[in-house]
């Protein structure tokens, strides 16, 4: 991504916000974990799809008027003593030059100078990032800020930007796409050092350590924290302990993904700890194999987005049935726990608008989950679909998922 990407999601962000209206995003940050210590800086998701920076506390506004686009960023100042602690700061010519923002004061200003805009014009709307997904979730800045911003402006309508954001989140765009495609070389480099490195007695926290260590070499980091189970503990959807250790005969579970220049992948791979498939493993397997090669033999633009999962659904119950799993649809909630498919990019669940037909550019996932409790087997295989103008492409199908590339993986 480079400065006229980060200008252009601006440009397109301003053409939806109405006339006389002001967009103010907060880059967000750290919490508080315990005592003096902070849990590490993720800077928001839509202040960095806008402006590419990611440090603390930074200020974007919009402005629309009949004087036109008006763009500006307030940063931090610099602080010599701060800056030995915590690392350095954006200065003017650095935030530019990826940002593309010409006009740049610091924080201390933000507030005078939202005042004299708001004297200055006849601003009828403000929006702010408003991305909570629980009442219960802590309260960002746009929050805080919007509870005092209207005691002060109470003639000032607020809206949410989060809408907005999320329209023109939802196609990719080229360079973004290649971003994807990035990710995934590097998640399938990490996915094939696992395999091979299975056996049984290994320890989950060993096989998170060559997902790890694959991306450490190629210099990211996971996108999301990694999902890697074992026997019994796959049947705990996120699970995140690392502790179990794989007994001869488990599958492993994992759910990994890489990012590349911001962009995420998500992929899920399930195999045999001792590399070889059993009788009923491969019976499961096979049944979401053969759901997953279906859904993207017909996931095309003009189906809708509810259509994705409740296909896949259908499709994997046929399969469960012939296993003698399941007598009538009623029972497959058994079996598929989790949704089918889920948008994927700037998040792991990212934010889109997924209302309407499914559209050219759409990346999101086919995710087919499936745990037989009672066969005490359980695992996904997740790929990332991108919508193409006549149909789709499975942009992870290089990672090993069929029984025979797995197994043959784990030979060698």
């Amino acid at each position: 991504m480079n400065k006229d990407f980060y200008a252009g999601n601006r440009k397109r962000l301003a053409e939806e916000m109405e006339m006389n209206s002001l967009a103010i995003f907060f880059a967000g940050h750290e919490p508080r974990k315990t005592n003096d210590e902070y849990y590490p800086f993720y800077t928001s998701r839509n202040f960095l799809y806008l402006t590419g920076l990611e440090e603390h506390h930074l200020i974007l506004l919009i402005s629309k008027t009949d004087k036109g686009i008006e763009e500006e960023l307030y940063l931090q100042e610099h602080d010599m003593m701060l800056e030995r602690w915590t690392g350095k700061r954006y200065t003017k010519d650095e935030a530019q030059a990826i940002s593309g923002i010409t006009t740049i004061s610091y924080l201390n200003l933000f507030p005078m100078h939202l005042q004299y805009r708001i004297q200055d014009h006849k601003y009828e709307t403000v929006y702010l990032d408003f991305d909570k997904t629980a009442q219960s979730d802590e309260d960002t800045e746009a929050y805080t800020f919007a509870e005092e911003f209207g005691k002060t402006y109470p003639w000032i309508k607020m809206a949410n930007a989060s809408q907005k954001m999320a329209k023109i989140r939802t196609i990719k765009q080229p360079c973004e796409i290649e971003a994807v495609r990035k990710a995934v070389e590097i998640t399938k480099a990490g996915i094939v050092a696992m395999m091979k490195a299975s056996h049984p007695g290994m320890y989950e926290y060993e096989y998170k350590a060559e997902w790890d260590h694959e991306l450490a070499k190629r210099g990211v980091a996971p996108a999301f924290p990694s999902i890697v189970a074992a026997g019994d503990n796959n049947f705990c959807i996120h699970y995140y302990a690392y502790t179990g250790q794989a007994k001869d005969g488990d599958m492993i579970l994992n759910d990994v993904g890489a990012q590349w220049d911001h962009l995420f992948n998500d992929v899920s791979r399930g195999w045999p700890c001792n590399g070889k498939f059993t009788e009923k493993q491969n019976q499961l397997y096979t049944c979401a194999y053969n759901t997953s090669q279906h859904m993207f033999s017909i996931i095309r633009p003009g189906m809708q987005m509810s259509d994705v999962d409740r296909l896949a659904r259908e499709f994997c119950f046929t399969q469960l049935k012939a296993l003698g799993l399941c007598d009538n649809y009623e029972e497959v909630g058994k079996y598929i726990w989790h949704g089918g498919a889920h948008h994927v990019g700037w998040d792991v669940h990212d934010i889109v608008d997924a209302d309407g037909p499914i559209r050219p550019g759409m990346i999101f996932c086919v995710d087919i989950g499936i745990y037989c409790e009672e066969w005490g087997i359980g695992f996904r295989l997740e790929d990332n679909c991108l919508v193409t103008e006549g149909g789709c492409e499975n942009l992870t199908a290089s990672i090993p998922r069929t029984i025979e590339e797995i197994e043959a993986v784990m030979a060698h």
